[in-house]
């Protein structure tokens, strides 16, 4: 994935284009109003609330700042086109989840982990997993698509409550993201602040390897409190469910190996993810016995398998590529929003006066954390998350005498991680969307997205791994006397 345009920095705005922090504040208030409101006061789904808010934030715009019409569509348009990707591989996700329950794949998963898993070592072991798989195709949205969807299977006829499987899930994949060279999250993060794209994966190393570290020991405690007596006979009851209703073999694999392949290989999510539509329906007619039209209704449309167990049908139930419409909405809705935002120039003004917070290393750090998960917030968009703070706090870090990969690794421990925590969030409504399981119910479990913001600030406290530039020091950067620090050679 990449980004289609380049967010205007508040040195790049003219005075009078510049609103005031507290005009900035004005839309920022209103839409957090109207989802309050609309979602918690009358249990609406976020679409309308949204709008509420682009009309809102449109009319303050356009009479109270003087921003064109023109112009704020040209800022939703050019939002739209850095999403787009984003829609299409949730589309194409929807069309694949359902091709792969059609084709056996996903059901003998799910049957061959149930063998394989006991409840007590299945969450870490998920967490683990799901981290190796996505540091090795470097995407964490391929793996929640794919594996992910089978270990929610596998967690559900183990006894674990889906939100906690939802968690481990995100931990691996967030974790395997952050520290893979083939992520698009990673190498942005390097580009915008210029930063090598090794020195920022070494950056974040350690203070990720001890987030999730403690993201596994928690999930391995959790995994023993969760569990439980399984009852007799159940896990029984489950494999010959599927077994009863497809054609259990390690054949219905070759979906799986030929997306993850490719993504080996090198090729981007969106072709993969759509290989992968293909196979499992390729798949599906040879082991299953589907007919080619039916398969490709089933793409469109879902699933809703009657295999005699009520359990076992709600997990396999999907629905397809139509079913993915009502994420997309929410999407587009919150990216049209997030286009109108850095158009008015209401993002940069933000972000600059964030800026001017810092003091010192623990400051800074602070302030970009915050400009991160602000980003998130407002612009429903992980990349906005990095570019924007990326780009506006790049001078004070060299100002502080810093090295960049201190901001690379703060835009993304605060930024990349946080993304799936904030329910109308691009990156939230595809795990949600995907997993089956809401933001707000597996927020609590997602421990590494929760740890690793605390990490980042707690370094920033200590100085543990802040790099200065060579001749630079700790009270040279405007920091206390005696932080710790490590200056490269």
């Amino acid at each position: 994935m990449g980004l289609a345009f380049e967010p205007r920095l508040y040195e790049e705005l003219d005075a009078d284009e510049r609103p005031s922090l507290l005009e900035a504040l004005v839309p920022v208030f209103g839409m957090l109003v109207f989802l309050g409101v609309g979602i918690v006061v009358y249990g609406l789904d976020p679409q309308f609330p949204l709008f509420w808010g682009i009309t809102f934030t449109g009319l303050f715009s356009r009479y109270w700042l003087g921003i064109s019409w023109a112009d704020l569509y040209d800022g939703i348009t050019d939002s739209l086109h850095m999403g787009i990707q984003v829609i299409l591989i949730m589309f194409v996700v929807y069309a694949l989840i359902a091709t792969w329950v059609a084709a056996g794949t996903i059901p003998s998963l799910m049957y061959y982990g149930l063998d394989l898993l006991t409840p007590t070592i299945f969450l870490p072991i998920t967490a683990v997993l799901a981290s190796i798989v996505t540091f090795a195709i470097g995407s964490s949205w391929t793996a929640a698509g794919t594996l992910g969807v089978s270990f929610i299977g596998i967690g559900a006829g183990l006894g674990i409550p889906a939100p906690m499987t939802a968690g481990a899930i995100l931990s691996g994949a967030y974790m395997g993201d952050k520290q893979s060279p083939l992520s698009d999250t990673t190498n942005l993060a390097a580009a915008v602040t210029n930063t090598d794209l090794f020195d920022h994966v070494n950056a974040m190393r350690d203070s990720s390897l001890v987030a999730f570290g403690i993201a596994v020991v928690l999930y391995a405690v959790l995994g023993v409190q969760a569990s439980g007596n399984i009852p007799v006979g159940r896990i029984a009851e489950i494999q010959g469910a599927l077994t009863g209703s497809y054609a259990i073999s390690v054949l219905t694999f070759a979906p799986l190996i030929i997306t993850f392949g490719l993504a080996l290989y090198g090729v981007p999510a969106l072709p993969a993810l759509g290989a992968g539509v293909f196979a499992g329906a390729i798949t599906s007619v040879v082991m299953q016995g589907t007919a080619f039209g039916a398969v490709w209704s089933i793409a469109q449309s879902g699933t809703s398998p009657s295999t005699g167990m009520e359990l076992v049908d709600g997990l396999l139930a999907s629905g397809g590529m139509i079913g993915g419409a009502w994420v997309v909405t929410i999407a587009i809705a919150a990216l049209s929003l997030g286009g109108m935002l850095e158009r008015a120039g209401i993002l940069a003004v933000l972000a600059h006066h964030l800026g001017r917070l810092s003091r010192g290393v623990a400051s800074l750090t602070g302030v970009t954390a915050v400009s991160a998960v602000s980003m998130n917030v407002l612009a429903a968009e992980q990349y906005i998350s990095i570019v924007v703070p990326g780009i506006t706090l790049r001078n004070l870090y060299e100002e502080q005498g810093l090295q960049s990969e201190n901001l690379s690794r703060a835009i993304e421990s605060a930024g990349t991680t946080t993304s799936a925590l904030i329910p109308w969030n691009s990156g939230a409504l595809f795990m949600a969307g995907t997993l089956g399981v809401g933001t707000l119910e597996y927020a609590p479990y997602y421990f590494f997205g929760l740890l690793s913001p605390l990490v980042l600030l707690l370094m920033g406290v200590t100085g543990w791994q802040i790099t200065y530039q060579s001749g630079a020091a700790p009270d040279d950067a405007g920091d206390r006397p005696g932080s710790p620090s490590s200056t490269d050679d």
